[in-house]
Parts: structure tokens; C-alpha cells; sequence
């Protein structure tokens, strides 16, 4: 039977609207979620202009309410987290241990842009009874989400808020794992992380966790320099909006790190003309890391690369939701990860435009829409 609820909707060319939609039982690989909180961030923004209409959303915390014949381990009433990188478990990616990249089902690492793989079966969200997509086969900005068993994982965690759950699906798992999974930082090892937004502040926290010595936060915004140190920096350079490439901005992390330069370097800012600026931040035979997902061409100045650099572009923090998830909470429940203190508001649906704005203007760490 049939559910009707309120969902955030983007008709693909820079609007949304708040409307009623019906989310139907699941198949028998599917689960039914209520909703209970979806963190916000800049891809959210994004797929407001992707060209096509979609259910907005992809981080998510909520509620079981039903699940298919063929799912195990969850059942009506588990606490879960959700993620976008569904896996198959039997693909070449897979098998390599690239549950992220998975060919089957991930929407991102197969270029499927219809969104087909990994979504739910075609009826199972409508809207005035037709069809209708969710950003990331999830869409979580919505009362109700059918989604795959794959995309959910059970929080056993008896303190965690939703609001806290909800923002590991994407910004909290992205930064994290990019330092622990893709760029296994050292202990002892210095760290520069280019941009303080929700994704930059947990790359930060991951750095701590790893144990580095020499953490260098930069921004433009002083605002969120002064959370970069909340979450974990030793150091922090306030740039220069005119600073291209961040050359000026490298040449004061050198002097933090014996005029060498940092051992990493990870870009968060999502700002095209910065995509080269980690490989000027570190020294030679150093690692730069892109976080944020840039996709648009850009040049490079290949003396950027002496000598011996190295360049990686992880995917989601090389995302294994079955067994980052758990570890996440896991630091979090010995206070070594913090979430709460991440979420600055919490939002109703109908507030979606002022979350939107608060995310735009810098003001926010985490902005959560909450769901009664």
C-alpha cells in the first residue's frame, strides 16, 4: 500500500518544490525508510541544475518501515543510515574491493546519468502517479525514501542523533575516508586541507584520527577557520581571494613545514581554478588528494608535479558503507569523531530555501533538514 508524503522536488533547471508524492511498498530487494533527518550539501545545490527532475537529497538517517522478502538483517523499526554507493558484490569493481565503484549499481562510477542502476523498481516513487527519480537513487530530502538493501546500513549507536547519522552518508564519510582509506596519511605526517566546509572539516578530523602531527587549515573565510581549529587544526592561513592558485597561501605552508612542504595536501573548495593548488602545497615526492569532486577542465602547470608527486581523485572516500559506517560511529562513540558539533542548523522541509541560502553564504559547518 501506498504512502503519501511530502518530498523537495527539482524540475532541472535551478527550481524545487515541496510536493506530495507516493512511495510504494517495496520489492523484494528494496526497503521502505521514513526519513527522520537529510543532511545538506553543495551537490544538493547542483542537482537543482542537472537537467532533469529529481527527488533532492543524499544523505540520510531515518527509520525502518518495511523491507522486501529477500532482505536480511534489517528489520521494521532498525535505526539506519543510508548511502548512494550501492554495490552488487559480484562485478570486476566489486571483487577488487571497490564497493564504490561498483559497475552494476553505483549511478556516479558507471556514468549511468538516467540513474537507473541501483534505483528502485520504476513504480516505486510517483508523483501524480508518474514515475519520478531520486538524487542518487536515494533521495532523501523526503519523508519516505524506497531505496536498495545495499544503500542501508543499521546504527546501533544508542546516543547518536538522526541529524548526527544523517550527515556520515556523504560529507562525513567523503572527508573521513579520503585521509584513512585513499590517502592513508601517516602518523606524524603534515597535513594541509584547502577549504573548511563540511567535507574539508571532516578530512581535518580524519587527519587527527590518523595521528598527524601538523594539521594547516586554509580558507577565505575566517568564520570557518575558527572551526577548522574546533575540529582538529593546528594551524590556519587565512588566503587571499586574489591569491591565484594559492601560491602565496603555499609559500606560508612551507614555512610551517621546514620549507619543504606538507606531506598531503587535500582540495575541498569544489572551485575549479583551485584543482592544482595541492600539488603546489606539497613537497616533492608529497601527495596531493581532490575531494571535492571537480569535473571541469582545467590547465596545470606541470612543474606543479617536481619532482615525484603524486595526484589521486578518490570517489567517496573509497566508501565500503558496511564497514566505514560502523567505524565511524564506532569513533564517535569514544569521542574521538565529533558529529553533533558539526550540524550549526537544523531546518524544516518548508525552510529548504533559507538552509540553501545559510549553505551558500559559508554560515553553516552542517545544515540538516529534520523531519517530524
Amino acid at each position: 500500500m501506498a504512502v503519501t508524503c511530502k518530498a523537495a522536488i527539482t524540475d532541472g533547471n535551478g527550481n524545487f518544490t515541496i510536493e506530495d508524492i507516493e512511495v510504494h511498498d517495496p520489492q523484494h530487494d528494496e526497503v521502505l525508510v521514513k526519513i527522520k533527518a537529510a543532511g545538506l550539501c553543495h551537490t544538493d545545490y547542483d542537482s537543482l541544475n542537472w537537467g532533469k527532475q529529481l527527488i533532492i537529497g543524499h544523505e540520510g538517517a531515518g527509520i525502518v518501515v518495511k523491507t522486501g522478502k529477500d532482505v536480511t538483517g534489517l528489520q521494521t523499526g532498525d535505526k539506519v543510515m543510508l548511502s548512494w554507493a550501492m554495490h552488487c558484490g559480484h562485478c570486476f569493481q566489486c571483487l577488487e574491493g571497490n564497493e564504490h565503484l561498483c559497475e552494476v549499481a553505483s549511478p556516479v562510477a558507471a556514468g549511468n546519468n538516467d540513474y537507473t542502476p541501483g534505483h528502485a523498481h520504476p513504480l516505486g516513487t510517483t508523483l501524480n502517479g508518474v514515475p519520478v527519480l531520486r538524487s542518487f537513487n536515494i533521495g532523501t530530502i523526503a519523508e519516505y525514501t524506497l531505496v536498495k538493501a545495499s544503500a542501508v546500513v543499521k546504527n546501533y549507536s544508542q546516543k547518536m542523533s538522526f541529524p548526527a547519522a544523517s550527515i556520515i552518508s556523504c560529507g562525513v564519510m567523503t572527508g573521513y575516508g579520503s585521509v584513512i582509506n585513499a590517502a592513508k596519511v601517516k602518523p606524524g605526517a603534515s597535513v594541509v586541507v584547502l577549504g573548511t566546509g563540511g567535507v574539508g572539516l571532516n578530512v581535518i578530523q580524519g587527519a587527527k584520527i590518523a595521528g598527524a602531527a601538523l594539521i594547516i587549515a586554509i580558507d577565505i573565510n575566517a568564520t570557518r577557520l575558527k572551526m577548522a581549529e574546533q575540529f582538529g587544526a593546528t594551524h590556519t592561513i587565512l588566503a587571499d581571494k586574489a591569491d591565484t592558485g594559492l601560491l602565496n597561501a603555499a609559500e606560508e605552508v612551507k614555512l610551517l613545514t621546514n620549507g619543504r612542504g606538507a606531506d598531503y595536501a587535500f582540495e575541498c573548495t569544489a572551485i575549479p581554478a583551485l584543482g592544482a593548488a595541492p600539488l603546489a602545497m606539497v613537497r616533492n615526492a608529497g601527495t596531493a588528494i581532490q575531494v571535492s569532486g571537480i569535473e571541469q577542465e582545467i590547465t596545470i602547470d606541470m612543474k606543479l608535479f617536481e619532482w615525484d608527486k603524486i595526484y589521486i581523485n578518490p570517489l567517496y572516500g573509497k566508501c565500503r558503507p558496511q564497514i566505514d559506517f560502523p567505524k565511524i560511529v564506532a569513533l564517535y562513540e569514544d569521542g574521538a569523531l565529533l558529529l553533533e558539533e558539526m550540524i550549526t542548523n537544523t531546518y524544516t522541509l518548508n525552510n529548504l530555501g533559507t538552509a540553501f541560502e545559510d549553505m551558500l553564504k559559508g554560515t553553516n559547518a552542517k545544515g540538516v533538514i529534520i523531519f517530524e
